[in-house]
């Protein structure tokens, strides 16, 4: 059985001879309980190019202390680690299967090995209030780290040092704010490694290369431009810095992507909400970058990538599409007045939505574990390492990005103008595909090209949610089709049903009136931003 704990803490680095300060009299603290010491064995398992630990995830097997097990700490967010324990069970050599399942994208086909353990003699120091509630533990470790070595016949590196970390059981932010400021006046400082792994690893780290990505937030949208040799000139922008070539901004542009899918990966394996939508979000820019940087990459090894992303978008599509339908459903029943609700038909649609969210998380999961996706990744990852750039991966990525924005911007409006002479539903759907392209291919270039491609990202923002709701009921009428006829069937009244499908008509009506409202004005901001 898998608990998930949320981890709030802060560590400092600390000398041999620092002495912990008197903690009483701290915000909420009525007592001070006495020190407990305990000895903390830890063994941490990675692939041999470390892509759990560049990817910020820790996988450790603990024994001694109250949380011995098998623990997979996530990346931080807001603050606080995520944090997995499963029991110690048998297994020593490797980790359990279901231990590994969450980072399987990460780790994929990799075999996880030991690579480092940690000896820690902890003192922990519990701060309770006046009911008894333990507030925060401060944890005084001395460690004695030992990285493994890599390959047969290197040396093991052992690395000692002391540390204090804090961490809020049920204190609050002020709490943790003031056990620090106290630590730090005592002479600690703020912790120079992330992780007791990070500081132990830190060689290996630097020189490992692999396929892991850094999580998508430290990915830069636009690397600086190389340094240009001498004697040969360089293309310079209006501040006078050297402009990068295309084949690097692409390069970057690909790598970002590339980290939000593992991000989003990772939401979907530990049933975070919305992890379903980011991963197809994250694969369809990857497919609109692929097309779109045609110039600038051999499609001759792209499109087979592309073909493979749209694959997967399909496999989550039922997952996603039916989580949307029915939520928006419940909220539109929510607002309807009350007479007008006739039978149990809230209760039909949180039921429907139970099963659709079990069926989804089954479906999805089972999508992302199949070899083909784990293929799929690796080549992604092989793909941004070393990308094939074409001739014009060498030119200035301004020249480049606005005829890619150019190009972009002529398919959309030649959708929309086969959307003008159609009165087929699929023709409008074709224009927001379109949009979607110029909005991700915008988005890779607005570093570059500046405020009026920003601007272009925002108007098309709007056209692509007004374009969406009109495709969501396309989705929820057939919905409401088919649960009106089962209350039919269950001898309910019906009427309700039919009122929510002529709602979602009229805001399909509406959403069409809207984008050819907004089209005109989207027409020039379209062209300024391809000058």
């Amino acid at each position: 059985m898998t608990i998930e704990h949320l981890e709030i803490e802060q560590k400092f680095d600390v000398d041999e001879a620092y002495v912990l300060p008197d903690l009483s009299g701290l915000p909420g603290v009525a007592e001070v309980r006495a020190p407990v010491e305990h000895v903390l064995e830890a063994a941490y398992y990675d692939t041999v190019d470390l892509r759990l630990a560049r990817a910020r995830v820790t996988l450790r097997r603990r024994t001694g202390g109250t949380d011995a097990g098998w623990h997979v700490k996530l990346p931080p967010a807001a603050g606080a680690r995520r944090e997995l324990h499963s029991p110690l069970g048998r297994a020593t050599r490797t980790p359990p299967k279901a231990v590994l399942e969450p980072v399987l994208g990460i780790v994929r086909r990799a075999p996880a090995a030991e690579v480092a353990t940690l000896r820690t003699r902890r003192v922990v120091t519990e701060l309770a209030d006046a009911e008894g509630r333990v507030l925060a533990e401060v944890a005084d470790d001395h460690v004695t780290g030992t990285a493994l070595s890599a390959a047969p016949g290197e040396a093991a590196v052992v690395t000692v040092w002391r540390e204090v970390e804090v961490e809020l059981v049920d204190g609050d932010e002020e709490l943790l704010a003031a056990v620090a400021t106290t630590l730090v006046a005592a002479g600690a400082r703020p912790a120079d490694a992330p992780s007791k792994l990070a500081r132990v690893l830190a060689d290996r780290l630097d020189e490992v290369q692999g396929p892991a990505l850094p999580p998508a937030a430290a990915v830069p949208a636009a690397p600086a431009a190389p340094a240009v040799p001498a004697g040969k000139k360089c293309k310079k922008d209006r501040t006078g810095a050297a402009v990068a070539p295309a084949g690097e901004v692409v390069r970057a542009s690909l790598q970002l992507q590339v980290a939000s899918l593992q991000d989003a990966d990772l939401m979907v394996r530990t049933g975070q909400p919305d992890g379903v939508h980011q991963v197809r979000v994250a694969c369809r820019r990857l497919r609109s970058l692929l097309a779109a940087f045609r110039p600038v990459l051999d499609r001759a090894h792209t499109d087979p990538l592309r073909e493979e992303l749209a694959q997967v978008g399909a496999a989550l599509s039922p997952a996603r599409d039916g989580e949307v339908a029915l939520a928006h459903l419940r909220e539109l029943v929510d607002a309807q007045p009350v007479e007008l609700v006739l039978g149990p038909v809230a209760a039909r649609l949180q039921q429907a939505a139970i099963a659709e969210e079990r069926s989804g998380d089954t479906h999805a999961r089972r999508a992302l574990a199949s070899a083909a996706y784990l293929q799929l990744r690796d080549d992604l990852d092989a793909l941004v390492a070393e990308p094939p750039l074409t001739e014009d991966a060498a030119r200035p990525a301004d020249e480049v990005l606005r005829e890619v924005l150019a190009h972009a911007g002529k398919r959309l409006r030649r959708a929309v103008r086969a959307a003008q002479d159609s009165e087929q539903p699929e023709a409008l759907h074709a224009v927001r595909k379109a949009a979607k392209r110029v909005r991700y291919t915008a988005e890779a270039a607005e570093p570059v090209l500046g405020r009026p491609v920003a601007e272009l990202v925002s108007a098309l923002k709007g056209v692509q949610a007004v374009l969406g709701d009109r495709q969501d009921t396309y989705l929820t009428r057939p919905l409401c089709i088919q649960l009106g006829l089962e209350a039919f069937a269950a001898g309910e009244n019906a009427w309700t049903w039919g009122r929510l499908h002529a709602l979602e008509q009229a805001r399909g009506e509406r959403a069409e009136r809207e984008f050819w409202t907004r089209w005109p004005e989207l027409r020039p901001v379209l062209r300024s931003a391809a000058r």
